[in-house]
């Protein structure tokens, strides 16, 4: 070999690189044909003009419904979280009022139909808001009776002229029932190692709520006696019941009111509560009186009143001088709902106070 000339490839290297030129350009073949057939995709995809996802409106505004078809359709399908709204055969825009529709958040999905092919989905979705103003109410209370101290009180109920009461905290819960007359506990079921929350009656059975130990329990209403221990399919922390002889209603602390069947205690849907401020958060023990939930609000001495269709809350009572903090020797908060509905008498009280309420409301005059 002369100095200075260069050496010549080996075939396994010509064959080498030749097999890494093919690979290349498949690939270059493929990544174009990836990206233009997402292109094609993305064109064949239908999009929404209105709403935008995101948009907040007020319970009972019309709200505009606009799609843009990758194609023609045969029809188009409006649903606000699964139920469905109206149809339409085109892009034209169609509206929809909001009425009958809860509060809170909703999916607002279009079902794009063509003939021949799978239907097509594509949602957005917006926020119902409530612009009513709740309604002020005033009390004056129409007689006092004694309570039990020993009871941090978590569900009230009033049946057959006896109260029959949740008493709370871990280590200390029971279910009691109670004369009206003199406050004394004419039969106790102690919870051992659980944190007792909420109750409602439902025909000869209580039915109660756990804080955090997400247990469910059915209790006997003649005799107390605990029928059985159950786990919900879900976890969340369990805080007021009531029910409307159909359906039972079950709050966690939250906005949430959550629905459940009144045989088989499974959840079938939820509203969310909103007043004209926002959500309506810390919902707590529930009576349901003359078709709308009354709702004690956590921490305050707040009771809503919330239609049960929608979760507007309707009206407001303040209860801040119905046993004002200097004036008992606990300060344990407002606690407790029950109603009489054959005497039509509303019944309050709070966690270890010394007394219960029966109080009479009344709207307040606007000023």
């Amino acid at each position: 070999m002369l100095s200075g000339q260069k050496n010549k490839p080996s075939p396994i290297y010509i064959y080498v690189m030749r097999l890494k030129l093919s690979l290349l350009s498949l690939l270059a073949v493929f990544f174009f044909s990836y990206c233009s057939n997402n292109e094609k995709k993305a064109e064949e995809t239908s999009t929404w003009i209105s709403p935008e996802a995101g948009r907040t409106i007020s319970l009972g505004d019309t709200v505009n419904l606009q799609v843009k078809l990758s194609n023609e359709a045969d029809s188009v399908v409006y649903f606000a979280d699964g139920e469905r709204l109206l149809n339409s055969k085109s892009e034209k825009t169609v509206s929809i009022d909001t009425e009958d529709l809860a509060l809170g958040m909703k999916a607002i999905t279009a079902k794009i139909y063509r003939k021949g092919a799978e239907p097509e989905e594509i949602s957005t979705n917006i926020v119902i808001k409530s612009a009513l103003v709740p309604k002020k109410f005033s009390f004056t209370v129409q007689q006092e009776f004694k309570h039990d101290t020993s009871s941090y009180t978590q569900g009230l109920e009033f049946h057959n002229g006896f109260f029959y009461e949740s008493d709370g905290l871990l280590g200390e819960s029971s279910l009691r029932k109670v004369d009206p007359a003199s406050g004394k506990v004419l039969q106790l079921t102690k919870v051992d190692n659980k944190f007792a929350e909420g109750i409602t009656i439902l025909g000869d059975k209580i039915l109660m709520l756990t804080y955090t130990e997400n247990v469910n329990m059915e209790f006997d209403l003649k005799t107390l006696r605990l029928l059985r221990e159950y786990k919900p399919p879900y976890q969340r922390e369990g805080w007021g019941l009531c029910n409307d002889g159909n359906k039972i209603y079950n709050t966690d602390g939250t906005n949430m009111i959550y629905i459940l069947n009144k045989d088989t205690y499974m959840q079938e849907r939820y509203i969310e509560v909103y007043d004209h401020n926002g959500p309506v958060n810390s919902l707590n023990e529930l009576e349901y009186i003359n078709g709308s939930i009354y709702s004690n609000i956590y921490g305050s001495n707040r009771i809503v009143i919330i239609n049960p269709a929608n979760g507007q809350v309707t009206g407001e009572i303040d209860l801040t001088n119905l046993y004002p903090d200097d004036a008992r020797a606990t300060d344990f908060v407002l606690n407790g709902i029950a109603w009489d509905s054959a005497g039509k008498r509303l019944f309050v009280t709070g966690k270890k106070w010394d007394k219960l309420f029966q109080i009479q409301l009344s709207p307040q005059k606007a000023l």
